[in-house]
């Protein structure tokens, strides 16, 4: 039996882990612990009807116990333990949420219904850490893998609209808050016999710039805005958001030639769904009609939407996709620049296939390659 340690479960992508674990009975059959960093010792989450104490997270002997450890504790935790834990000859499987280890060479980003073979080479090597990679990116894949598989992408410029979930879990509270402190501000006018709307956005406006509004988190307001800038900067203008499209999606495809990715990451007042606005060069002159098709037959969760209004604006949504593993492709078209450039649109729970469901699909990957 596959004796598998747990750390950072109950945080947002571990909670999501877990949720999407039990749901596809993944638990069945395997050892499962649990780790913490702060509490161990106190009771581990239920399985089978049975609660474990959970165990020191920091512990590098009681970690080299375990065939297999996945970890959504962040990356401060990966870059103070995994180095240590490999030190200490521990050759295990490490599959990690973090960034940390993504652009190290033995590292394996993991996306299986875009890379499924990269990852099987990956353990046919022996290689043994495997990492989510970045959420737009992997989201960005997903909704075009059909076009990559069939050679025709020559560049993308990917303008993204991501949620708030993006950036933690206290940050989707702290837009919470921001929106319940605007409609505080906005009540008086809001509710007057009458309404009139240059008051309302008065008000709004007033506690948008005031020191009232919580803004901790984000350092500045989300709610009735957005904000242009998402990470640090990094060399030739970009946010390194911005700079993971590129080396990331072609380290996930193992591209012989890399793929140019570049564009703009905005962070919008949406919960946990990252949208992203595609400009593709193709490679060639293909009818839209093909291009919907390739998109359509990637793989089970890619879904086409019909480029009209109503379909558009009932399934080409954040509040459409949230907490589904869809990833609908709409706004399908050729541009005025020329036959071969195509715009679209596309949704993604940026905590599904963004964040968890890449490393539990790994995990069972994992569990056929070596039959236990």
């Amino acid at each position: 039996m596959l004796k598998v340690g747990f750390i950072g479960w109950r945080g947002m992508v571990g909670s999501v882990l877990m949720a999407r674990m039990r749901a596809e009975n993944d638990f069945e059959g395997l050892d499962s612990e649990f780790f913490s960093t702060s509490n161990p010792g106190a009771d581990g989450p239920e399985l089978g009807g049975a609660r474990r104490p959970l165990l020191d997270a920091h512990d590098i002997n009681t970690l080299r116990r375990f065939d297999v450890l996945l970890s959504c504790q962040g990356g401060a935790y990966t870059k103070d333990v995994f180095p240590r834990l490999r030190s200490a000859g521990w050759g295990g499987l490490w599959i990690d949420a973090a960034s940390a280890l993504r652009m190290n060479d033995d590292a394996v980003l993991v996306l299986d219904p875009v890379n499924r073979p990269v990852i099987e080479a990956g353990l046919a090597q022996g290689l043994n850490t495997y990492c989510g990679a970045n959420c737009t990116t992997s989201l960005m894949l997903m909704a075009l893998a059909g076009l990559y598989r069939a050679g025709l992408v020559e560049w993308i410029s990917t303008m993204t609209y991501q949620a708030a979930s993006g950036a933690g879990a206290r940050n989707m509270v702290e837009l919470v808050r921001q929106m319940s402190s605007l409609a505080d501000a906005a009540s008086e006018p809001l509710n007057a016999p009458a309404t009139d709307a240059m008051e309302i956005d008065r008000a709004v406006t007033e506690r948008l710039r005031s020191p009232d509004l919580p803004t901790n988190e984000f350092g500045h307001p989300l709610a009735a805005s957005l904000l242009p800038w998402i990470d640090r900067a990094v060399d030739g203008g970009q946010t390194r958001e911005e700079w993971k499209g590129f080396v990331e999606s072609n380290k996930i495809l193992a591209t012989e030639h890399p793929i140019p990715v570049d564009g703009q990451c905005v962070r919008v007042g949406a919960m946990r769904c990252h949208s992203q606005a595609f400009t593709i060069k193709l490679t060639r002159d293909v009818p839209v009609s093909d291009v919907e098709g390739l998109i359509a037959e990637a793989h089970p969760w890619t879904k086409v939407i019909d480029n009209r209004q109503q379909p558009s604006l009932t399934h080409l949504t954040p509040a459409a996709v949230t907490g589904t593993l869809d990833v609908p492709v709409g706004r399908i078209r050729k541009m005025k620049m020329g036959p071969e450039y195509l715009t679209a649109f596309s949704v993604g729970d940026q905590l599904l296939w963004g964040a968890a469901e890449p490393l539990r699909r790994m995990l069972t990957i994992y569990r056929e390659h070596v039959g236990r």
